[in-house]
């Protein structure tokens, strides 16, 4: 459902509907969507402080009211499994101990936060940084809703190999892993940026087509920097290069320092599927890029992109977890007493 609701943001974004709903959490003074363009007049001339960026005579249609709704609505629907979640972990304690407890609590407080963000997002007109802010919230609601089962599981005594992965391995690669999941949610930021700064029309500030808008940037490898709108694009091109050296470079020097450590092998594994996640979302946005026309993308493209660059993130959090969880494995009953 967290991935869900992710969508549905995306789908929002490339529907140019994340304003339609003004105010919040009502939308237009109604919990509907079946909004006229009448109504939606007579909203603006009764509270003209929230006319947003396109002006009072803009009308949105149903459909576009809608996305931003259902949005609403699935955030609404998640917080009761999530209550539900965070009183049977207590009432279970004594089973599945207090981090597990905890970690009902921190879900709990991030589905506030989240709420809080989206909030954000509409008082500011949906700025740059408020739907960077939401996307980089919402991926880590997700990932701590995925850190939780692992943590439940392993309480349930699963026997997964990782745990017994020696010291020594976790001390050599704790950082490296903690390193490759931060720089792929740092480019997911840089990509919210990118698709959200100027009404998303930076999309466009490198030309479109093969090979003018991609890989050149208005036809040139080195484009000029005079418009922000190019700046932005290079540091997001720039950005999924090094990340992709730095996986290709962590992904050698690990299999190498532990040629006879079958122990790495699981870790190995999921960073190749990083890896290929980062490639396969390169060649997406790439795609984007190369079968646009000027003022017509393929917005479903960016909506993969988008879906794509979320999976990427998670898988790259199953190493710092796994590392994490084989570290507590051994002393997990003596800590929660």
């Amino acid at each position: 459902m967290a991935l869900l609701i992710i969508i549905a943001g995306g789908s929002i974004r490339i529907n140019d509907a994340g304003e339609s709903c003004p105010d919040w959490p009502k939308c237009f003074g109604t919990y509907g969507f079946d909004v006229s363009p009448e109504e939606q007049g007579q909203y603006w001339e009764e509270n003209p402080d929230e006319i947003d960026s396109r002006g009072e005579f803009h009308r949105y249609t149903v459909f576009e009211i809608f996305l931003e709704w259902v949005h609403r609505l699935l955030v609404g629907i998640i917080a009761i499994p999530i209550i539900a979640n965070f009183f049977i972990s207590r009432k279970r304690i004594e089973t599945y101990g207090k981090s597990n407890y905890y970690s009902s609590i921190f879900i709990g407080i991030m589905l506030v936060i989240q709420a809080a963000a989206g909030a954000t997002t509409v008082f500011f007109d949906n700025a740059d940084w408020t739907v960077a802010l939401h996307l980089s919230l919402a991926c880590i609601f997700s990932a701590s809703i995925i850190w939780q089962y692992l943590l439940m599981r392993v309480k349930e005594g699963v026997s997964w190999t990782f745990l017994s992965t020696s010291k020594q391995f976790i001390e050599e690669n704790k950082k490296r892993f903690d390193a490759i999941a931060g720089s792929v949610l740092f480019l997911l930021i840089l990509g919210a940026w990118v698709s959200s700064t100027a009404g998303g029309q930076y999309n466009q500030s490198c030309s479109v087509g093969f090979p003018d808008g991609w890989p050149k940037c208005n036809g040139s490898i080195l484009p000029s920097m005079d418009g922000p709108g190019v700046l932005i694009q290079m540091i997001h091109r720039i950005g999924a290069l090094v990340i992709g050296f730095i996986l290709l470079a962590s992904i050698i020097k690990v299999k190498k320092d532990n040629e006879d450590s079958p122990e790495s092998d699981i870790f190995v594994k999921y960073m190749y599927h990083t890896g290929q996640l980062w490639l396969l979302n390169l060649l997406i946005g790439a795609s984007y890029l190369i079968f646009a026309k000027a003022g017509d993308f393929p917005e479903w493209l960016s909506l993969l992109h988008l879906v794509g660059g979320v999976s990427c993130f998670l898988v790259s959090l199953v190493c710092p977890f796994m590392i994490r969880l084989s570290s507590l494995s051994t002393n997990i009953n003596s800590a929660e007493e």
